[in-house]
């Protein structure tokens, strides 16, 4: 199991904020969607009900800041494992891949499997 980079100690708030904020709080130590991910699933096991909306929206921007050429964001994958804090499989296997493709800088995968998360998370109507 992934050890856990986002302090269960913090409120909702300062979890919401790290979300809005892009993440920023590991410059060079883990990826900033890592720190997303954790700080989702931690705001989801308390019932935020903003979670998913602020989680998409931190990716979207991490990603959209990716696709430029030259963007200065850590891609290292210090937590191969996280994927499996969730007991979602299918989610699960969507987030594994998705830090692939941007560890791989592979951008326009990465975007397809963004909305195959987004579309897990909250299925359209």
């Amino acid at each position: 199991m992934s050890a856990s980079i986002v302090d269960p100690a913090l409120n909702s708030r300062d979890l919401i904020r790290t979300l809005r904020t892009g993440v920023r709080q590991f410059p060079g130590e883990v990826m900033p969607e890592s720190v997303a991910w954790q700080s989702f699933l931690e705001l989801r096991k308390r019932g935020e009900p903003k979670a998913t909306s602020l989680f998409i929206g931190a990716l979207k921007s991490l990603h959209s800041r990716r696709s430029f050429a030259g963007a200065d964001i850590f891609s290292e994958d210090t937590l191969p494992e996280e994927h499996r804090l969730v007991d979602d499989n299918y989610l699960a296997d969507l987030w594994k891949a998705y830090k692939k493709c941007i560890r791989t800088h592979r951008t326009g995968p990465a975007k397809v499997l963004l909305q195959d998360i987004a579309d897990q998370l909250d299925p359209p109507a």
